[in-house]
């Protein structure tokens, strides 16, 4: 267990690292993030509302984007979890991952996505390193996007991604 949890955080702070190095380009190819979100909602039993949309991107990094931010939820979201992908125009989509955990104070929101950086009573215990999000958010950014935290209405936390549905030269 120690081995496999030490493998993913080397893993993690790679990946943040050549995110970081631009001059790295990304894969470029027709991405169907309706049925990647979808295969990611069924791994972590959280519902799932999603527009046909297939955008240009990085595939195995947008599918990480998901992948933490579902993980995030459920961890952390109070047992009920539900994304939603839509169209907000014919150049833009969002992504909401949305919860009924406890919240994330409005002073940590924009912290949330720095690495390493866990809110008050959010410890190792509950799992994880503080690299979930931060990569969540250079996958957005590399990506042409952008990703915010935000309280719910009546209670928990959406996680709110908005990337473009055509991006030249990731």
């Amino acid at each position: 267990q120690d081995m496999r949890e030490l493998n993913q955080l080397v893993e993690e702070i790679l990946l943040a690292s050549r995110l970081d190095t631009l001059e790295i380009p990304l894969e470029h190819q027709a991405v169907d993030l309706a049925a990647l979100l979808a295969e990611e909602c069924a791994r972590t039993s959280a519902d799932c509302e999603a527009q046909a949309l297939q955008i240009t991107g990085d595939e195995r990094l947008l599918r990480r984007l998901l992948r933490n931010l579902l993980e995030n939820a459920r961890r952390h979201g109070g047992g009920e979890v539900t994304a939603r992908l839509y169209g907000n125009d014919s150049h833009t989509l969002t992504l909401q991952v949305l919860d009924r955990g406890a919240g994330i104070p409005a002073d940590a929101q924009s912290r949330v996505f720095e690495p390493f950086y866990r809110p008050a009573g959010h410890g190792e215990s509950q799992g994880g390193w503080g690299l979930g999000l931060s990569l969540v958010r250079q996958i957005a950014t590399r990506h042409g996007g952008s990703v915010v935290c935000k309280s719910r209405a009546g209670g928990g936390t959406v996680f709110e991604v908005v990337l473009p549905l055509q991006q030249g030269g990731i």
